[in-house]
């Protein structure tokens, strides 16, 4: 099997977390902060070396903001629910998932708040960071109070101007949140230095976790409403959730496993090094690029960004027709709209979809020369 579909959940895992996640399962998986026996002492240990691991690595000193979810799409919710309030203003790229447009539509829907779509792609115009953070000034309002942006998009490997657009919203007075659904393990993220006030990523992406994990990270100023109640392990004669940070916000018990099991994937990123893993994917990028050029009924999607994803059709097959030869072949792929219609139609396969392939360390130059016979044979045969 070729698996080309990280971009919905990475496979395989470094054996370390394989490791970790059968001692956790097997020696020390108690509940934790809800007993003061050695089990629970242990998980509650390796959950905080966790908050610790995972602040550190996106540029922050506060291991307490960082909140454990069940994914990345849990973490969005909590923290565009917690923050807005009837009357604020929103403004999120045209690149953005559902899972950030759909709450977002539907608190417009409510009559809650109001959005406005920024065009990221200028794909009528010379792309520039300036250019970008122009098209975002146009929409500024004094009722703006959020802007979501997708890091790296899902469908294709175009990237935003993060630290642009983090010092345009700081100047702003406005809360800046970022997705970092496909750029979390891929690209370096500094939390400080890019000015972001809210980064939301799933763990069971390119940081290696299981299924199951995901989290949000705060800086300092930044405390949205708990919208999920219920026990902590402190306070426990208070009937509002703590005050503070990682408690105010993981209610019920944690999952132990999927935690620790993203602990050691972040490790395993920092000992092969982002750096080292973007530009090893970059050279399976160019690579696929190369091969899906040399035939002509390919259409590919912009394949002006480098990075860990490519997106395709091919001239006469359905996208879905085109993924079920693939897997005929034993590569894995994903089509359709991936769960984002805003850049699908941005792109302009809306009505369409298209067909995905996206990288991780663990793929081969080799695995992608039978790509190519794969697409030989599939396009020969049709």
């Amino acid at each position: 099997m070729i698996y080309f579909d990280n971009a919905a959940t990475s496979y395989p895992k470094p054996l370390s977390v394989y490791r970790e996640l059968e001692r956790c399962t097997k020696n020390y998986c108690g509940n934790p902060g809800r007993g003061s026996h050695a089990l629970s002492r242990l998980s509650a240990e390796k959950i905080y070396e966790a908050r610790e691991l995972i602040s550190a690595h996106f540029g922050l000193d506060m291991p307490e903001n960082v909140i454990f979810t069940y994914n990345d799409t849990y973490a969005l919710n909590m923290m565009i629910k917690g923050i807005l309030q009837k009357g604020d203003h929103v403004i999120i790229s045209d690149m953005e998932h559902n899972s950030v447009y759909r709450p977002i539509d539907a608190l417009y829907r409510n009559g809650i708040i109001t959005y406005d779509i920024f065009d990221s792609l200028c794909l009528s115009q010379e792309r520039s960071a300036e250019k970008i953070c122009s098209n975002i000034r146009k929409l500024i309002k004094k009722e703006t109070k959020l802007l979501i942006a997708n890091h790296i998009s899902n469908i294709c490997s175009a990237e935003l101007p993060i630290k642009d657009i983090g010092r345009l919203c700081k100047a702003h007075g406005i809360t800046f949140m970022v997705d970092a659904a496909q750029s979390a393990g891929h690209t370096p993220i500094a939390m400080e230095e890019m000015n972001i006030d809210i980064l939301c990523a799933p763990g069971h992406k390119a940081l290696f976790g299981i299924q199951g994990s995901g989290f949000a990270i705060l800086q300092k100023d930044v405390m949205p409403r708990p919208i999920i109640e219920g026990g902590s392990g402190v306070d426990s004669l208070m009937k509002e959730m703590p005050e503070l940070p990682p408690e105010r916000f993981e209610a019920g018990t944690l999952s132990v496993p999927a935690i620790v099991s993203l602990a050691e994937g972040v490790r395993f990123v920092q000992e092969r090094g982002v750096n080292e893993i973007h530009n090893y994917e970059l050279t399976l990028f160019d690579r696929a690029l190369e091969i899906l050029k040399e035939f002509p009924q390919i259409k590919i999607y912009a394949d002006m960004h480098r990075g860990s994803t490519l997106m395709f059709n091919i001239e006469n097959i359905d996208c879905q027709r085109v993924s079920d030869l693939l897997d005929r072949y034993g590569i894995c792929t994903r089509s359709g709209l991936h769960c984002s219609p805003l850049a699908h139609k941005a792109l302009g396969t809306v009505d369409k979809g298209a067909v995905r392939i996206s990288f991780s360390p663990f793929n081969t130059l080799r695995e992608l020369d039978f790509f190519y016979v794969a697409l030989k044979g599939i396009i020969c045969k049709t």
